[in-house]
């Protein structure tokens, strides 16, 4: 489902040039959960936003479902991260000034379903992440954790291929991460959704399929995926 090739992204810094990726490869394959893990400033976020296509690498060539991304126009990837892209992060990035349910169907909205059908089909996604009684409540009225689910369901919504998340437990105290995980996970895995995940959170980690190690701007498989043990659900 996405293939990293030979990706390199360089950043300037003063008088000098900040190497974060330097010949990543990796395959992720369809419905497979993958955490991506490393130090702070590894590169991590940086590699998502490769992946999506909101940055652009210096070299390289990342492909989802066979079509590659790097090589698209700018609109070409926006319309592509609409449709077959979601997107979960650590703050929400839920819009204030609309209520619930409004947040989760402009994703609908934004892909072409309108009317009756989009309200429906966010109302249905908002029940399944338990806040089916929370359409009409102001998002800024919710705990850190329903905010989050509000942010699972509009990201899953359009019924994406790839689910995206950039430390999404990582705004939440430990018992509500877990709850939050669990809805994830469960969310991506009874869809089929091929899910990339950055985290420092062991939890979320233990939990995935396989585990990549960002290091030296090279992606290697982390502690959890040598193990012999597979881990696949949330101990």
């Amino acid at each position: 489902m996405i293939a990293i090739h030979q990706l390199c992204r360089s950043f300037s810094e003063g008088t000098g040039v900040h190497r974060v990726l330097d010949g990543a490869d990796a395959h992720i394959h369809a419905g497979e959960v993958v955490a991506i893990v490393g130090r702070s400033g590894s590169g991590k976020s940086t590699l998502l936003n490769l992946v999506s296509g909101i940055d652009q690498a210096d070299s390289g060539e990342v492909t989802i479902g066979g079509r590659s991304v790097t090589s698209m126009r700018e609109p070409q990837r926006t319309l592509f991260r609409r449709a077959h892209l979601g997107f979960v992060y650590q703050f929400f990035n839920l819009i204030p000034t609309l209520d619930v349910e409004e947040n989760v169907r402009l994703a609908v909205e934004l892909n072409g379903t309108r009317g009756a059908a989009a309200r429906q089909r966010s109302a249905a996604m908002l029940a399944e992440v338990g806040l089916g009684d929370r359409l009409r409540s102001a998002v800024d009225r919710l705990s850190g954790g329903e905010q989050q689910r509000v942010a699972i369901a509009r990201a899953l919504v359009h019924e994406p291929a790839v689910l995206l998340a950039d430390e999404p437990t990582g705004n939440l105290d430990e018992e509500t991460a877990s709850q939050v995980l669990r809805v994830l996970l469960s969310l991506a895995r009874s869809r089929g959704t091929t899910l990339l995940v950055v985290t420092h959170d062991p939890l979320l980690a233990r939990s995935a399929d396989r585990v990549l190690e960002l290091r030296e701007g090279k992606l290697v498989a982390g502690e959890a995926e040598r193990s012999p043990a597979r881990r696949t659900g949330v101990s």
